[in-house]
């Protein structure tokens, strides 16, 4: 299965295995790295480290998807924008994505250089549509069953999980199109996690094909979350093999791109994965040959 090619303000992004979006997290409280990017200067040797092992991608993140301090639209620009104007500068070609859902966020992103809104919380914002298509950027189109932001479900119900986010994640798709915004830069996200308990997400990972099949792009951001911690009872440090096992089961299954904080080992997953399916040859065959 051939990953198809995405467009983010004019750079393309062909491969034939899944792509890797590097997470870099501007936050002082970040569920995994606790702040170890916070500063701008950790975040460029993050950003360097991530090309170096071989990231499609990068997302920039200055507010963190859990509970936590109040973080004002002014203060997410401040933290976000400089690493945007850096990556952008000393990395020209690189695809930058930022995590934001709010639209005047992202229009700030997307005049310093981002080429990709990705916006983890279904357009709570309408108006983040419009900004996206307004600079020719990518927009990822989530699925989150009506939360608020940086809010965590009650007990969230489905009749059919994997029917209510193909639903949910397509009609944005749409939306995100008549909008203006370039359909080669439209990729769905199921958000494992968010709206959904640990029952609901492994529904999800078992049915990346479903999301597949509706002909967008499917990106999956499960990289250490609690999915992965509650199914095999480990603390947050200790959930890498997890999340490769499930990286490569949706691999197989079509996923077009990972986020993740292991860029290293996911990219090695995702070539392992395209090489089974054939669309990838050995990178050195040497042996009986």
């Amino acid at each position: 299965m051939h990953t198809p090619d995405l467009v983010f303000r004019g750079r393309r992004l062909t491969s034939d295995r899944a792509l890797v979006m590097a997470i870099i997290n501007r936050t002082p409280d970040s569920f995994y790295d606790n702040g170890a990017t916070f500063e701008e200067a950790p975040a460029q040797a993050a950003i360097r480290r991530a090309h170096a092992e071989g990231a499609d991608l990068i997302d920039i993140g200055g507010v963190p998807a859990g509970k936590g301090p109040e973080v004002s639209a002014a203060e997410e620009i401040r933290r976000v924008v400089p690493t945007v104007e850096w990556a952008r500068e000393h990395f020209p070609d690189l695809v930058i994505s930022v995590d934001t859902y709010r639209a005047e966020v992202a229009d700030a992103v997307c005049r310093a250089g981002a080429d990709l809104v990705n916006d983890n919380w279904a357009a709570i914002e309408p108006e983040i549509l419009d900004v996206a298509a307004e600079h020719g950027a990518g927009y990822i189109c989530s699925h989150t069953n009506g939360l608020v932001p940086r809010t965590e479900a009650l007990r969230p119900v489905y009749d059919d999980v994997v029917a209510a986010v193909v639903e949910g994640t397509t009609a944005l798709a749409e939306r995100a199109l008549a909008a203006g915004v370039p359909r080669e830069g439209i990729m769905i996200d199921p958000c494992i996690d968010f709206g959904k308990n640990s029952y609901q997400s492994l529904e999800l990972l078992r049915h990346v094909d479903a999301l597949v099949a509706t002909g967008w792009p499917v990106l999956m951001a499960l990289s250490n979350k609690d999915v992965i911690g509650e199914t095999l009872d480990l603390p947050v440090g200790e959930r890498v093999i997890g999340t490769l096992a499930a990286t490569a089961v949706s691999a197989l299954h079509g996923a077009a791109m990972f986020r993740a904080h292991q860029v290293r080992e996911t990219r090695q997953v995702a070539e392992m994965v395209a090489s089974i399916i054939g669309t990838r040859p050995p990178a050195n065959v040497v042996r009986s040959v």
